[in-house]
């Protein structure tokens, strides 16, 4: 028995072909989209699958996502994984430079573009030898198209097709409706493994991005709850859609973020595991988000943290505020943690959905969801799953209740980090012939295995030998009225090293902030000194797409500001 997740969907859409599996809004607020029952899904992931075997693609190599959220998105993961070809996402915020360095190092042999991103892509590919195929969606052909003979079975050759001007040229670039016109609707692909890979590209918040490298078994039971994250994982794949098709439709879910970061995607295989429906927005623009969680009877929401809830409660409270929000049921987020002052007006809106603020990374999966206590008095507490544990980095050894350590997961962890093999040794470990994986968030335990999370270790600053986690000081300050985002960041210090300094976007309608003023805020909820030393007042605080900090932004913004 392995479980491969093309194996699992299709046994999904082998008793369930006729309910729906996908809507996607196009241009929310335009009425434009498409919806995909699960027989159409899998039909239009089996011919992209095609394709790009007939188009020299072989596999256990990699194709590069670098595209918005769209049906092309999972269709594209889908057949990849069909085809046995490892799916890679790209962070479409990157530049041509950053391109170059992922697309090498990733070692991509496809890449699957959307046409707004053409002219970086343009700029990256003649560096990348490695990349023999590409396809565009959306946009249309952009001049005279050329398709780069690839000396394989199946490749265009030198044909030319000619279009009208619009998007840059990307040499050898075919338009993704004629690639999946050209793929066989059938399935028909060799026999998969549990041992096929899947690779999660990690940015994170210091140094160039890392591939985290999957096994789909791994996987599915770290990251996919094993086919039942609130319950018991099913023990074989025929199992997962015997309880498919005893179950019947009627959750939704509705990931917000990127489907460039993993969570998103994820997410989506979790509602595909359920033989349930998952709604997309190309991008996140809150009214829209609300209008469809009405119109398309959302039950559950996946977002990043106050960044992205912040803008719905915005839109509840105003334009949006007649909403009908009846048929939601949940509100999560991984990747940043939402506040309790967020929290407390989110409920004061919608007191009936549960929010989760659930702990995770690229590396370990799901760890564990924070305690209804969490904040800035108490600090971010989760309770773990079995396999998760705060250990000594030495040693790798549990530590003991009150010493802090670093987070550490057992069992379906990650092959390692892609062509990085020093940054494997460094993460993963094995102890008691087990295998592990050490993130990178420092950690305390208490008696009753309650694990507070004290922040990513890479951005503790370390003033005057105090050890202070940003995470915990932007807790505090968000709980100002006048307070809408914060980030806060060590700026160098002649006497005690590195002070601590907060980079704060003001909410609507505040006349202001003084530094004097979020020190007496902050003594309140903190030790003295864990209290900002500097204060920058910002138009906005810069996060990624998917709600993400940016601490060099936030570092450098603090850092050039006067003391």
């Amino acid at each position: 028995m392995e479980f491969n997740l093309a194996d699992l969907f299709e046994s999904v859409v082998d008793v369930v072909p006729d309910r729906e599996a996908l809507v996607y809004v196009d241009h929310p607020g335009t009425g434009a989209e498409r919806r995909l029952t699960y027989a159409e899904l899998d039909a239009a992931a089996n011919r992209i699958g095609h394709h790009l075997l007939d188009s020299g693609i072989r596999p256990g190599e990699h194709l590069g996502l670098h595209l918005c959220n769209g049906v092309e998105y999972l269709q594209t993961v889908l057949g990849c994984l069909k085809a046995r070809i490892v799916p890679v996402n790209v962070n479409y915020r990157y530049v041509a430079e950053e391109l170059v360095y992922l697309y090498r190092d990733a070692d991509l042999a496809a890449v699957v573009f959307d046409a707004e991103f053409g002219d970086r892509v343009a700029e990256a590919l003649p560096r990348v030898p490695g990349v023999r195929h590409a396809v565009r969606v959306g946009g249309g052909a952009g001049g005279a198209v050329r398709a780069r003979a690839t000396g394989r079975s199946g490749a265009a050759g030198d044909a030319v097709r000619a279009g009208a001007a619009g998007p840059p040229d990307v040499a050898g670039a075919v338009e993704f409706a004629d690639a999946e016109a050209a793929g066989a609707p059938g399935r028909g692909f060799p026999a998969r493994s549990g041992d096929d890979q899947f690779i999660i590209y990690t940015g994170g918040t210091t140094g160039m991005p890392k591939g985290v490298m999957w096994r789909q078994e791994d996987l599915f039971f770290a990251g996919l709850g094993g086919g039942a994250p609130t319950g018991e994982p099913v023990r074989t794949p025929e199992e997962l859609a015997a309880r498919v098709a005893a179950g019947g439709a009627g959750i939704t879910f509705f990931p917000t973020p990127p489907l460039m970061h993993g969570t998103s995607t994820l997410t989506a295989f979790i509602g595909f595991n359920f033989g349930q429906r998952v709604v997309l927005h190309r991008k996140f623009v809150p009214a829209e988000v609300l209008r469809t969680i009405e119109r398309e009877r959302v039950t559950s929401v996946s977002l990043v943290g106050d960044a992205m809830l912040r803008p719905l409660i915005d839109a509840l409270a105003g334009p949006s505020k007649d909403t009908d929000c009846s048929a939601l049921f949940s509100v999560s987020s991984s990747g940043a943690i939402m506040s309790e002052t967020v929290r407390r007006q989110f409920l004061e809106l919608v007191p009936h959905v549960m929010l989760l603020n659930n702990f995770g990374s690229s590396e370990s999966g799901f760890n564990g969801t924070a305690t209804p206590d969490s904040g800035p008095e108490r600090g971010f507490r989760i309770r773990v799953n079995s396999r998760t544990q705060v250990v000594d980095p030495a040693s790798g050894r549990p530590v003991r209740p009150g010493e802090a350590g670093r987070i550490a997961q057992r069992g379906h962890v990650p092959l390692g980090y892609y062509n990085d093999p020093v940054k494997t040794a460094e993460t993963f470990f094995e102890r008691d012939g087990e295998r592990w994986v050490l993130l990178g968030d420092m950690a305390t335990v208490d008696e009753e295995g309650v694990v507070v999370v004290l922040g990513r270790g890479s951005q503790c600053i370390n003033t005057g030998g105090e050890k202070v986690y940003p995470e915990e000081v932007e807790q505090a300050l968000k709980s100002h009225p006048d307070v809408y985002d914060a980030l806060v960041a060590g700026v160098p210090d002649a006497r005690w090293g590195s002070r601590v300094a907060a980079v704060v976007q003001l909410r609507e309608g505040a006349v202001g902030l003084s530094l004097a003023d979020v020190q007496a805020h902050c003594r309140a909820l903190l030790a003295g000194y864990k209290v900002p030393r500097r204060l920058v007042v910002t138009e906005r605080v810069r996060r990624s797409p998917s709600g993400k900090a940016d601490y060099r932004w936030a570092r450098d913004v603090a850092g050039a500001a006067e003391g």
